[in-house]
């Protein structure tokens, strides 16, 4: 082999490495720029799914808010319903009062009235 060969097997060796080093490079730099891309996805879909959690949460927080005005409104119809209960017990105890003394007073009327006696001994069975 004389130089002129050696001279040209040698810069055919450097021109392979410089082409398998441009190969390597281009690939390198493709998968790191998928790499950045498959980040750049991630990325934006977890701001999406920040946002449909923090709406969730909003929902959340709404339903939660509903269910306690709903208890306060609840808490509020026992309370009134148990004043209506204790406001019908004392209407029943006055109108039951009210039946005693109208009893009463028939009574003495009876009692004073010569013919209410005899009316009420036919009640009695007399």
């Amino acid at each position: 082999m004389d130089t002129n060969q050696i001279v040209m097997i040698i810069i055919g060796v450097i021109i392979l490495l410089a082409v398998i080093g441009l190969v390597v490079f281009l690939a390198r730099k493709r998968r790191q720029q998928h790499l950045k891309d498959q980040q750049e996805k991630d990325r934006h879909q977890a701001a999406e799914m920040r946002e449909r959690a923090k709406a969730s949460e909003l929902d959340a927080r709404e339903r939660e808010a509903k269910a306690t005005m709903a208890e306060a409104e609840a808490q509020r119809a026992e309370v009134e319903a148990e004043r209506l209960r204790h406001q019908a017990e004392e209407r029943q105890r006055d109108a039951q009062g009210l039946r005693d003394e109208t009893l009463n007073h028939t009574r003495k009327a009876d009692e004073l009235d010569p013919d209410g006696r005899v009316d009420s001994q036919k009640h009695d069975g007399r």
